[in-house]
């Protein structure tokens, strides 16, 4: 943490390589949260790389209020929300030409079967939903924490939380149901 508090204080004064460590060592999750509010490898790389590209040019007012992944992240996870918005407005206006299926190698255990499975249903839920499944349960922050990455009130979590695992048991008991 005082290694991290070092970097932050290096990258505020215009050092480009301890920003640039900053950035390896937070790129992954941020992809990764993008990734799985977007669904979309492209778009997910393209706000991934907008989100440092804000942190750098706003970096001098980062107070440390927060510790530098919960900002990072909240801004990925609202450029995330802002991408999203933009592709289901476009996507409104256009029809895909076929539905996307997807394939799975037939020496897939039970186990990664399910498991796809679910990643499926997740992909199927709200953006909100998706950030918030994403760093309360793959992530293991707290419902604070959440709150805190994503500016929304704990409640509001709790709510998207309550939400997600509804929807996510009434799809995965109609997916097996199809399945028998």
């Amino acid at each position: 943490m005082a290694d991290e508090r070092r970097l932050i204080a290096r990258a505020q004064s215009g050092d480009t390589g301890a920003f640039r460590e900053l950035v390896e060592r937070h790129q992954a999750r941020a992809y990764t949260l993008a990734l799985r509010i977007l669904r979309s490898t492209p778009d997910a790389e393209e706000v991934a790389q907008d989100a440092f590209v804000r942190v750098w040019t706003a970096l001098s007012g980062f107070r440390g209020e927060s510790s530098f992944s919960t900002w990072l992240y909240r801004i990925v996870a609202r450029r995330a929300f802002d991408r999203a918005q933009v592709l289901k407005n476009r996507r409104a206006r256009e029809q895909p030409d076929e539905p996307f299926t997807q394939h799975v190698a037939p020496e897939q255990d039970d186990d990664a079967l399910r498991a796809a499975k679910l990643q499926k249903l997740v992909q199927d839920l709200t953006p909100a939903q998706r950030a918030v499944v994403t760093l309360y349960y793959y992530e293991g922050r707290s419902v604070e924490e959440v709150a805190n990455v994503l500016g929304m009130p704990e409640n509001t979590v709790k709510t998207h939380l309550l939400r997600a695992r509804a929807a996510l048991r009434a799809s995965w008991t109609h997916t097996m149901r199809d399945e028998s």
